[in-house]
């Protein structure tokens, strides 16, 4: 399916950079349309429980999780399967999105084909993270979300501060280890959070959907010109420090980019994530009404710095003697994806027409982890599948959904 547009709006699809698309609606799209245009952090009436998860008869739970640097983030809890599930003890499962979208973005299919829902129907405890900075995440104990301060990280918080939060409030409330599942943004900091050691009294198991450690190869001319530009101008250029992808300074920045040589910015959903092969129009649709969610600009060129260094390490601050400030040495330390314990059960499924987890690079993830527990690595490659095919696929649940169920219930 193909996806067409004029360079005048804005999707992100849990990928690392965006793309100018907005359909033929252009620019009367907004934040205002839809049952999601609140934005002020709260745990609103019409939040994702309410539209996308008790509407189809499942309990859902919204909560508000502070992490240790005071950022106030929402996550929703769908506790059983729409049948109910007894007294039974279920095993809970951390899902995590990508960069630019929100726990949405999961639940955009109908129940039997959302990963959310049939992992609730499954038997398990169900938990969806939202990270700092979307729509229902803009809330900090100290900090107002207009203020510069509110923006000044990266992925290294979220590894740092965002996942040990979400983490330590899912086991407290049930007691248990918890699988992790991430796709795109939310592998990476899962890979990187893992490699330190963290969360490892409290993690079962891992599956990585188009895992994004290493991006060297991203098949892209648009992905490559932005990081480029993240990489180099951008601070000047922008001058801001929220990424709002519905912005003015954003939209003229992209439509920059769309309009340089060799940039085919017609079908771009395509150009940025890969030909996806099993997207419904009815979903791509529901997910341009809810899509995309401001970032920190600052995890934007963080991202870009990954592209262009080809190395998994922290933010470069661009100076040696910043570096040495805050790191203790000129230059940032690296994450180890082989320090990631060996005998941790690991899923990882990627597909070969990912024009952003490009399959020279999920091999290069691979071979850091060469060393692994042969019998604790599962690989799945999906010959057909690009970047959106993981959370929005129509045969997503047969494809991957499937077999990510069994691989938790084969954990003991």
């Amino acid at each position: 399916m193909q996806v067409m547009a004029s360079p005048a709006g804005l999707v992100a699809l849990g990928s690392c950079f965006l793309v100018l698309v907005v359909g033929a609606h252009g620019w009367s799209w907004s934040w205002s349309r839809g049952p999601f245009a609140r934005n002020n952090g709260a745990l609103a009436v019409n939040g994702i429980c309410a539209t996308s998860v008790t509407i189809h008869g499942y309990k859902c739970e919204e909560h508000q999780v502070k992490t240790e640097d005071g950022y106030i983030l929402n996550m929703q809890r769908i506790p059983e399967g729409r049948e109910g599930g007894g007294n039974r003890k279920k095993q809970p499962v951390l899902i995590q999105h990508g960069v630019l979208v929100d726990g949405m973005t999961w639940l955009l299919n109908s129940p039997e084909q959302n990963l959310p829902m049939i992992l609730a129907d499954n038997g398990f405890d169900v938990w969806i993270a939202n990270t700092r900075g979307t729509r229902f995440c803009r809330q900090h104990v100290s900090l107002d979300p207009v203020l510069p301060e509110f923006w000044d990280w990266s992925w290294d918080e979220l590894v740092a501060y965002d996942l040990p939060a979400v983490f330590g409030f899912v086991f407290n409330h049930t007691g248990q280890k918890i699988h992790y599942i991430g796709h795109s943004l939310g592998t990476l900091i899962g890979l990187a959070s893992f490699s330190e050691g963290h969360q490892a009294d409290k993690l079962k198991s891992a599956a990585f959907l188009s895992p994004v450690a290493y991006l060297s190869h991203m098949k892209t001319a648009l992905g490559v010109l932005a990081a480029r530009a993240f990489v180099g101008e951008i601070t000047t250029l922008f001058g801001i420090a929220e990424f709002n992808p519905k912005g003015p300074e954003a939209s003229a920045f992209l439509k920059a980019l769309c309009d340089h040589p060799g940039v085919d910015c017609y079908d771009l959903v395509s150009a940025v994530t890969g030909k996806n092969c099993c997207l419904n129009a009815s979903t791509v649709d529901l997910f341009l009404q809810n899509e995309p969610q401001s970032t920190a600009t600052k995890n934007m060129v963080h991202l870009a710095q990954t592209v262009r260094d080809g190395v998994l390490k922290k933010y470069d601050y661009g100076r040696p003697d910043y570096n040495l400030m805050r790191y203790g040495e000129p230059t940032p330390p690296a994450y180890n994806i082989s320090n990631i314990a060996r005998d941790l059960p690991i899923f990882i499924s990627y597909g070969g027409q990912d024009a952003l987890s490009d399959v020279q690079d999920v091999q290069l993830l691979l071979d850091h982890l060469k060393f692994h527990d042969v019998n604790k690595l599962s690989v799945q490659y999906i010959k057909d599948y690009a970047h959106a095919d993981f959370i929005m696929g129509i045969n997503a649940k047969d494809v991957v959904y499937n077999q990510v169920v069994q691989f938790f219930k084969n954990q003991p």
